[in-house]
């Protein structure tokens, strides 16, 4: 062979070397046939290799071989750090940069790093609003198409592609699998480096740590409102724009939360969770484990302001706005703020006028459950909560709660804005701040008087309605307030609960026992 030929051979081999595949659709171009056949069934949608388990089918053999190691189990990377495995060797090296503490990936608009690239592409969406991935059964929009969006359609389809081998119960997310088998192993891999507490998921950690450092980056531009998490804000944003994107199937009822439609479940009345103390049954497993810490009298959430520990975050934030004086909730009818959101929806009850709960024995209806119940005791009379310092009862449990700091002096409720004054009743520290701010939002339309608070204004009305509501069920008689019955009744009981350390007199009434302090000591 001449020169001139091996060097034309030469030529032909690479020309044939650096040829590209270029795909018809999309123009993208590929060195080797193979992956041009490969990212061509992206765009036809073909995928020729299916699971034996569950029928899922992928578009190539790799994608197969990792999603079986769901149904087997198998875990095969493991770290050298901790022991923990995993099923592929990206997500051991993404998990290794916990302990290295490397974040490779930084935001170019806040500096912010990350562990893994799809979590700075993620992150970036805050800064551009994008949310390119749509939802085609119900419109919904999302930052990730093969992340949230996944997840989020499997409410649509109620497919649940992840079992745990243990109990055989099914997931809709790989990730609810993983966190639901610590149940079983009893494994708490997540560390607060500044308590040394340990939680199942990473999630709760880091819910945790804020309240260490008090920290809340999210802002809401609605309100102002400032959240822990990025998707507490996301949920919040939903009470301004009215989305409702959990859809029940069986009632058409929509849901601002997955939780709340899981809860829901009234259609199923299935209650999977059991307390193994009194044997109360729940439907989502969070509600069960917030119920045992009333057995064990745990209250992991306390308030930085006065030390006082609740059992669930919601009561601590919800506690938190005595401090700071915060209403978030306005009545677009007339102004008035509410502490809580139930507040304001029972408020909004005496602008439409509705009383939904009705009294079975006299037809007699009310805004709230509470007070149906409430009223309700004056027909059966009974009183089941009784005060173990000095044998009170009591209809409801938070009538003792609040009588028992008569005993204990308690006052957890203080006026911080203007004077410092402290209360045993949250209602109690409302109506004083009136004083400071000279509101009278009770308005008499009879005789045109004004009222500080709701209890004073309902007794006023009842002068000139002549209503007596409450009934003595020895004699029959009538009376307009609930206090002035309890004292009528003492005739009866011959209960004297006011008692004079000095001199040992007891006395049915309190102004009694105070006039008698008053002759004593002038």
């Amino acid at each position: 062979m001449s020169e001139a030929e091996r060097s034309i051979q030469v030529q032909e081999k690479s020309s044939k070397k650096k040829k590209d595949y270029h795909c018809s659709d999309c123009g993208k171009s590929f060195p080797i046939e193979s992956q041009l056949k490969v990212h061509q069934r992206y765009h036809t949608g073909e995928k020729p290799y299916q699971c034996s388990d569950c029928g899922k089918s992928f578009t190539v053999p790799g994608h197969l071989q990792r999603h079986r190691r769901v149904h087997t189990g198998e875990k095969p990377y493991q770290c050298s750090q901790c022991g923990k495995s995993f099923n592929q060797p990206s997500s051991l090296q993404t998990h290794l940069r916990i302990h290295t503490e490397e974040k490779p990936y930084s935001c170019s608009d806040c500096g912010k790093t990350f562990r893994e690239a799809g979590a700075l592409r993620k992150h970036q969406r805050v800064h551009t609003g994008e949310k390119p991935y749509l939802c085609p059964d119900c419109g919904m929009s999302f930052t990730q198409e093969g992340g949230a969006l996944k997840r989020h359609q499997r409410i649509h389809t109620g497919e649940k592609p992840y079992q745990c081998l243990e109990c055989g119960k099914w997931f809709k997310q790989l990730g609810t699998l993983n966190s639901h088998q610590r149940i079983h192993t009893g494994e708490k891999p997540y560390q607060c480096s500044e308590c040394g507490k340990s939680f199942t998921q990473h999630s709760i950690l880091r819910i945790h740590l804020h309240m260490h450092s008090g920290e809340r980056p999210f802002e809401c531009e609605h309100c102002g409102k400032n959240f822990a998490l990025q998707n507490t804000l996301h949920l919040h944003q939903r009470i301004h724009t009215g989305e409702k994107p959990y859809f029940c199937s069986d009632c058409g009822k929509n849901f601002r939360h997955s939780n709340s439609l899981r809860t829901h479940n009234i259609h199923t009345g299935e209650k999977p969770f059991q307390c193994s103390d009194c044997g109360k049954s729940f439907p989502i497993q969070s509600q069960l484990k917030v119920h045992q810490r009333y057995h064990t009298g745990e209250k992991p959430y306390q308030c930085s302001d006065c030390g006082k520990s609740f059992t669930t975050a919601s009561q601590l934030q919800r506690h938190r706005r005595i401090h700071t004086g915060e209403k978030p909730f306005l009545c677009s009818q007339c102004g008035k703020s509410f502490y809580q959101l139930c507040s304001l929806k029972i408020h909004l009850r005496i602008h439409t006028e509705e009383k939904p709960f009705p009294c079975s024995e006299c037809g007699k209806t009310f805004r709230e459950p509470g007070a149906l119940k409430k009223h309700q005791s004056v027909h059966t009379g009974e009183k089941p909560y009784q005060c173990s310092d000095c044998g009170k009862t009591f209809t409801i449990p938070s009538q003792l709660q609040r009588h028992q700091r008569v005993h204990t002096g308690e006052k957890p409720y203080q006026c911080s804005q203007y004077c410092g004054k402290s209360f045993g009743r949250q209602d109690f520290l409302e109506n004083h701040r009136r004083i400071h701010t000279e509101e009278k939002p009770y308005f008499c339309s009879d005789c045109g008087k004004a009222f500080t608070d709701g209890g004073t204004f309902k007794r006023r009305q009842r002068v000139h309605t002549g209503e007596k509501p409450y009934q003595c069920s020895d004699c029959g008689k009538s009376f307009n307030q609930q206090g002035s019955l309890q004292s009528h009744q003492r005739i009866h009981t011959g209960e004297k609960p006011y008692h004079c350390s000095e001199c040992g007199l007891r006395f049915r009434h309190s102004f009694k026992l105070i006039r008698l302090g008053r002759q004593t000591n002038s």
